[in-house]
């Protein structure tokens, strides 16, 4: 199937202004209501005030700013002005913003009002030019600046290659890297996910994610965008609100933590979400008991999909057809995907597991300011190496069995966390489970599990690894099943599996 033509991302907003002015494109619990006439104006005034302090095409804009309409905003006004947003979590640490100023540069920086104060040092010895401060509501002095001009903000022509945004990596396997996304990226990968998912005007999407990350930033809000709909901004996840707010809306998208914390609220039913007509996942890996589950007590079908940093949506379970749990469907229309041998980098077997490779108009354009990190992460033909450990069954479908990193080899043998995880998870009494690799004096790995138990299960250590002994080979039965009270996750809801291997990792050498 081809994909559909892509236009640039600052044209949906000027799009929605023209051809449906009085229609919300984004409103909130407390009433704020903004529609795409409306949209169109402020964000003009914001790129104007960006215009006036300096920033022009090209300029990277920082952003520490609390998840609000501002905020989304702002980032219309970026994209309009033709400026690299660079979106930071509001909840990173001081190190950790000064690490993405040193690297980005930017010509400005935009941080919360009550925040500056502890920023201010670090601005200054990034040596960042300027900076301004946006709140939730009407404080913060960009608004004060954007106020001083029209709404009639003209916005010029971009190159399609041109870099739209660069998002830090979580860091997971060293100091954070920018990602460089174009404006290529962001429209065709938005214009193939409102089309694969039919997203129309129609459409009201429940937006709980944080806009620092793709998710909630690209996934969401620009497919809104691509396709006139609108949305309902929440400024956080919590299951009772957002449960409320589901017969407002037609979509909700979330990560494998949402959906399990709705499962506990009694008000989850299929009365509270017949309204909806897509719930997506994604982030993290969705238990394919959890999917069940929601589907035993909502009606509804979660479509679970697959991307990264670098490449936005990779794949994704079908609109209209099987959405099989465990997978993450096929690839999107215009993406290809292939598998090689994680040592010699051929092509793998079918259905065989190996190394996952993309490409497409929907791969980034390489590591900002690391030429050398980038040539290594892409092969000779151009293929990104996404460091995710999976296979591409007969029918097209792409199973994610974990990342090449968390890979462990225990005694010479090859041991796909995924395949020991799926056994424990299946145990009665089990909520969720992480399988990782720890030096070990005799295996090179130990084989290890994190298990968090459901309420009241009485589960030990001993019984756990009795019941998985006789469905895995002796080499993937875990050493060690450590019981915690729950999993290290980022601020996404993936599991933090290097902070389990730092944190145990004497477990064996102490005997």
């Amino acid at each position: 199937m081809r994909s559909p033509v892509a236009p640039d991302p600052s044209s949906w907003i000027e799009r929605g202004a023209r051809e449906h002015p009085r229609r919300l494109f984004v409103s909130t619990p407390a009433g704020h209501e903004v529609t795409y006439a409306a949209a169109l104006e402020e964000s003009g005034r914001l790129a104007a005030a960006l215009a006036g302090r300096g920033v022009g095409a090209g300029d990277r804009v920082a952003v520490r700013i609390e998840k609000s309409v501002n905020a989304l905003l702002l980032y219309l006004a970026c994209l309009r002005l033709g400026a690299v947003f660079v979106p930071i979590n509001p909840a990173s640490t001081v190190p950790e913003f000064e690490h993405v100023l040193a690297d980005s540069q930017p010509r400005l920086a935009v941080v919360s009002p009550g925040d500056e104060p502890l920023l201010r040092g670090s601005l200054g010895r990034a040596g960042v030019p300027h900076w301004e401060t946006l709140g939730t509501q009407a404080e913060g002095s960009l608004t004060g600046l954007a106020a001083q001009h029209g709404a009639d903000f003209a916005g010029v022509a971009h190159a399609a290659q041109a870099v739209a945004a660069i998002v830090y990596t979580s860091g997971t396997t060293g100091r954070p890297k920018g990602a460089m996304l174009t404006r290529a990226n962001l429209a065709s990968n938005a214009t193939v996910l409102a089309h694969e998912w039919r997203f129309s005007g129609a459409d009201r999407l429940l937006h709980v994610l944080p806009l620092f990350h793709v998710h909630g930033l690209f996934v969401a809000i620009n497919t809104v965008l691509a396709s006139g709909a609108g949305m309902l901004l929440m400024p956080r996840f919590e299951a009772a609100a957002v449960i409320a707010q589901l017969p407002a809306c037609t979509v909700f998208m979330g990560v494998p933590t949402h959906y399990t914390r709705l499962l506990q609220e009694p008000g989850l039913e299929q009365a509270s979400s017949n309204r909806l007509r897509l719930f997506v996942s994604g982030s993290a890996p969705l238990l394919p008991e959890t999917h069940r589950q929601f589907h035993e007590v909502t009606g509804h079908t979660i479509l679970e999909r697959y991307g990264m940093t670098e490449t936005l949506m990779n794949t994704s379970n079908p609109y209209a057809g099987a959405r099989l749990p465990g997978s993450v469907g096929p690839p999107l229309p215009g993406v290809s995907l292939r598998v090689t041998q994680r040592d010699s980098g051929a092509a793998a077997e079918p259905d065989s597991i190996g190394t996952l490779e993309v490409r497409g108009p929907n791969v980034f354009a390489g590591y900002w300011a690391d030429p050398d990190r980038t040539r290594a992460e892409f092969t000779a033909e151009g293929w990104f190496k996404t460091g995710d450990l999976g296979r591409i069954d007969a029918n097209g479908y792409v199973w994610i069995v974990g990342r090449a990193k968390d890979l462990v080899i225990s005694g010479g043998y090859n041991v796909y966390p995924k395949e020991v995880e799926t056994e424990l998870d299946a145990i009665a009494g089990v909520l969720e489970s992480a399988v990782f690799g720890v030096a070990h004096p005799d295996f090179g790995e130990g084989v290890t599990a994190a298990v968090v138990l459901k309420g009241g299960a009485e589960l030990t250590e001993s019984a756990l690894i009795e019941a998985v002994r006789g469905r895995l080979s002796a080499y993937k039965v875990p050493k060690r099943v450590l019981l915690l009270t729950e999993l290290p996750r980022n601020a996404m809801g993936k599991v933090r599996k290097e902070a389990l291997r730092a944190t145990y990792a004497e477990l064996y050498r102490a005997g």
